[in-house]
């Protein structure tokens, strides 16, 4: 017998922040933070993953459970906030809901909730979370940079189409491709969007078993599939977002660090080069320490579907290019320091060998005159 269930979705929608707070935060343990217990993120291991499944737990702690008027109505609102030990702090914010229309969820966007928005309360979590662990932390960032914010939409499987029949993901995919580049792209009226917008928005999917399917684009993603597994797909997007962040923060150093090296090494600067040389290694030597611990984060991934869903995110974040332009950056920076060295070591040997003369003169005139020590 064929099955039917009624139309309409439920699920979650998923909201997650990434912030830079600071330089980095010491190995120290944390017992508790606003209030609740810290412990180790965890997620369950499923038929997708490989038997020897590890992955990178950073602290974290649930916060109580509030109750919100949203955009249709009363909602239970679920709050986790990650510590990670480059100085970043992730926060997740979870809504359940139901709806008639894959389009009531474009509402979801920029949240507003009857007393303000979620995007204001997040922050100030975020100073919270900062101010509260502010000796744990080298070197905070405050006030705090700008968040790298990003949305994704989480459907329960097993999907139906039009007349009520369970369908594959992939054929629901197929039937309602332009609501899905709206609901991502965050129009009300699908049929405003180009052909090409609507097939490029969403041209990043993939699906592994027919009840689950993962789209990526730039803001947002829609994930299909048993509500008890996505917590492992939404951790690979919460880790990418915290790196995308990450990098434009180090990159944002590189530049100011750039910027005063050149004027270190004009002249336009009165430090000391021995002042120089010591900023551009200790900046170097946070940036290896830096590039280690982001590669730690992620380096579970493996020949399996999250390696997959990771690097579509990867290609939408353009990952690749952060570090490639990074990587440059480093290397200029490097042969600065080189430049600055050689300069450093080039005054010294002309000071040596000033001396040197300056004593064979004074030596000369000694002699000349018969004066003996």
């Amino acid at each position: 017998m064929e099955r039917r269930r009624s139309r309409g979705y439920r699920g979650e929608v998923v909201y997650i922040y990434a912030f830079d707070v600071a330089l980095g935060m010491q190995d120290l343990p944390i017992s508790h933070l606003l209030g609740q217990t810290v412990t180790e993120f965890g997620i369950g291991q499923d038929k997708r993953s490989p038997r020897e499944f590890s992955f990178y737990k950073p602290q974290m702690v649930k916060l109580p459970v509030q109750e919100r008027v949203g955009p249709t109505g009363l909602v239970k609102v679920y709050r986790t906030i990650k510590l990670l030990p480059l100085g970043a702090v992730s926060i997740t914010v979870r809504l359940p809901f139901e709806v008639d229309d894959l389009l009531h969820l474009v509402q979801f966007h920029d949240l507003e909730f009857e007393d303000g928005s979620l995007h204001r309360e997040v922050r100030h979590l975020a100073e919270q979370v900062v101010d509260e662990l502010k000796t744990y932390y080298i070197k905070p960032h405050l006030p705090l940079v700008e968040e790298e914010a990003y949305t994704i939409f989480c459907l329960e499987s097993p999907l139906v189409d039009e007349e009520g029949k369970i369908i594959s993901a992939e054929s629901w995919f197929k039937l309602h491709r332009r609501e899905i580049a709206a609901v991502l792209t965050q129009e009300k009226d699908p049929s405003v969007l180009s052909d090409q917008e609507a097939e490029e928005s969403t041209s990043m999917y993939l699906s592994y078993y027919k009840d689950d399917l993962v789209v990526v684009d730039w803001d947002a993603a829609l994930i299909v599939d048993d509500p008890a597994e996505f917590d492992e797909s939404i951790y690979i997007f919460e880790l990418a977002n915290l790196q995308l962040s990450e990098l434009e923060a180090y990159d944002r150093i590189l530049d100011e660090t750039l910027e005063q090296a050149y004027d270190d090494l004009s002249g336009k600067s009165l430090r000391s080069r021995r002042a120089i040389l010591r900023d551009l290694k200790e900046l170097r030597i946070d940036l290896t320490r830096f590039s280690d611990e982001l590669q730690n984060i992620t380096k579970f991934f493996g020949d399996w579907h999250l390696a997959r869903v990771y690097e579509r995110i990867a290609r939408r974040f353009h990952l690749n290019e952060w570090h490639a332009a990074i990587d440059d950056k480093l290397r200029t920076l490097d042969s600065l320091y080189h430049l600055a060295a050689q300069e450093q070591d080039t005054r010294t040997m002309v000071w040596l060998e000033t001396a040197i003369v300056v004593l064979f003169v004074l030596d000369v005139i000694i002699i000349l005159l018969g004066v003996h020590i």
